[in-house]
């Protein structure tokens, strides 16, 4: 399908052509929304809120894949036309309502917009962050599966004291020794499943392009404070780059799981 000219590709690529066992994605990365939506009805000042995308994210996910020399997979547009981390059978795919703000772009919407929608933004993203990993496995290894998301520091009013959280579902291949790792961090506050859980609601990368193929995977979500400057993103990609280098130079860990 032809891209309208008023939008970008769905999906960046960065590193496209590096090799390695890591694959890093990012679906919240854009807070992009194509100019026929007008914005989903939403005010200047909500179109800069986390609704809209995942503050720092996206900073952080290019400059890890430059330290760690791996291939990462950007969504190109806003979680609120359609979240690349849900299954398209989930209602939170497209809301109508996220943190007590009304989308109204969101409402009614018909079923064609509903396909249009994940044809043109869901599909060719995760089509691609599927061919990355079968690029890299066909090098030889099970290449691990790593979204990057970012989360706020207060939510309903109540603050949130970890800087990082490690999602995870079944597989603790890689999610154990990270939270050792980063907990070993002075002065850091790891999240284990927190603030959110990698069971409810599931999230779909993890599912899809990991648990599915039984590729080693984790979700790294960081305090949007933390991240929300270069300066913070870059502090983060660093210490990523420097503790997900020690945990995965494990090779037993690229083995294909057996359950």
């Amino acid at each position: 399908m032809n891209q309208p000219d008023d939008e970008p590709a769905p999906f960046e690529i960065v590193n496209p052509e590096s090799g390695g066992q890591v694959l890093l994605v990012c679906e919240h990365a854009s807070p992009f929304i194509a100019v026929r939506y007008a914005g989903l009805g939403l005010s200047k000042a909500e179109l800069r809120e986390h609704i809209v995308w995942d503050i720092g994210a996206a900073e952080v996910t290019r400059r890890l894949a430059a330290r760690l020399d791996a291939p990462a997979v950007l969504c190109g547009t806003s979680r609120l036309v359609i979240d690349c981390n849900r299954s398209l059978s989930n209602p939170d795919s497209i809301v109508t309502q996220v943190d007590g703000i009304m989308v109204p772009g969101n409402c009614h919407l018909t079923a064609a917009e509903r396909e249009l929608r994940a044809t043109r933004y869901y599909w060719p993203y995760h089509r691609s962050v599927e061919a990355q990993a079968e690029r890299l496995g066909a090098q030889g290894a099970v290449p691990a599966i790593i979204p990057i998301h970012s989360f706020t520091p207060l939510m309903d009013g109540v603050a949130r004291p970890w800087h990082v959280g490690v999602l995870w579902k079944e597989d603790s291949r890689l999610a154990r020794p990270l939270i050792a790792a980063l907990g070993a961090e002075p002065a850091l506050v790891v999240g284990d499943n927190e603030p959110y859980s990698g069971s409810e609601p599931e999230s779909y990368a993890l599912a899809t392009h990991g648990a599915a193929h039984r590729r080693p995977n984790v979700e790294i979500e960081i305090r949007q404070d933390e991240i929300n400057t270069a300066a913070g993103a870059a502090r983060w990609a660093e210490l990523l780059a420097r503790v997900l280098g020690d945990v995965l130079a494990d090779r037993g860990m690229f083995q294909t799981a057996s359950c």
